[in-house]
């Protein structure tokens, strides 16, 4: 009998799953679940109030849409057992606050667009703290699988989609305008940089957790991770290309959901992993 309780040890410790269940692991990818969408809805606020107080009135509509998205996922956050954790409540609370904050007056502000785009470009940069601060605080509470899986996906995926939300906001807005100036351009450039060398890391990381965990992650995720590839440099080649040399002939709505699309396919392989969590806090009893 104890001969075979260690071999089941071991093959649990193979195979990076807990014997048992670890129910902290699944509250957990609830609460990774609803920080993505809090972080993918502020993007999409602060990319289409740019645009809208750049001229696209259009944008409005969507505006309203997302800021209800911040709300839900907010709300969310806060049922699950980890926001009780001193440290993460004062950070989440803090960021809800200067959200709604930020939403009630955003309309307002028609003359310092640029502003309000770095308001909630800040805002954003705190829920990236946030996610680390998690990373950090719930690690004890993992599976090996969790812990870097986790990982990946908040000091990898989370800012490449925050870089491409930035450069999607961004160049909308001087797209609605149809002009840019020479610092705007390098901001675009910049940040197109940045985005490529997260997809390299994001590249070489997750293929490194394929190698380890390969019968933890679905088959799929191979086939998601090349679309970011190939997505990545379609966007970044078209923006350093359009900016550089025509921008009057950039579509500010087209601009904005070809950046959308690049953060889709980041946030499925997102959510390819937050499963994969889960099914490994499940354990073998």
């Amino acid at each position: 009998m104890r001969t075979l309780i260690l071999m089941l040890l071991i093959f649990a410790t193979l195979n990076a799953k807990s014997f048992f269940s670890n129910t902290e692991q699944a509250d957990n990818t609830i609460y990774l679940g609803s920080l993505k969408d809090l972080v993918i809805a502020t993007q999409k606020t602060r990319g289409l109030t740019n645009s809208f107080l750049n001229g696209n009135t259009a944008a409005q509509l969507l505006v309203y849409n997302n800021r209800e998205h911040m709300v839900k996922a907010i709300t969310t956050m806060e049922s699950v057992s980890i926001a009780t954790d001193p440290i993460i409540s004062k950070r989440a609370s803090n960021i809800s606050d200067a959200l709604l904050k930020l939403n009630h007056t955003a309309f307002k502000r028609k003359s310092e667009s640029n502003q309000v785009f770095a308001d909630y470009t800040e805002q954003i940069g705190q829920i990236l703290i946030l996610a680390q601060t998690l990373s950090k605080r719930s690690a004890k509470d993992l599976n090996p699988f969790g812990v870097e899986t986790s990982k990946i996906m908040m000091e990898i995926m989370l800012p490449m989609t925050e870089y491409v939300g930035q450069m999607r906001g961004f160049g909308s807005g001087l797209a609605a305008k149809q002009k840019r100036s020479k610092s705007e351009l390098n901001k675009i450039l910049i940040l197109s940089n940045k985005i490529k060398n997260l997809n390299s890391e994001l590249q070489a990381q997750l293929y490194e957790l394929t190698q380890k965990y390969g019968s933890t992650l679905p088959p799929q995720i191979i086939d998601e991770t090349a679309s970011v590839d190939k997505i990545t440099n379609s966007y970044t080649n078209f923006a350093e290309d359009k900016f550089r040399n025509e921008i009057k002939n950039i579509d500010p709505d087209d601009y904005f959901d070809n950046g959308t699309n690049l953060i889709s396919h980041i946030i499925k392989v997102y959510n390819t992993c937050n499963r994969s969590i889960l099914k490994d806090s499940e354990g073998w009893l």
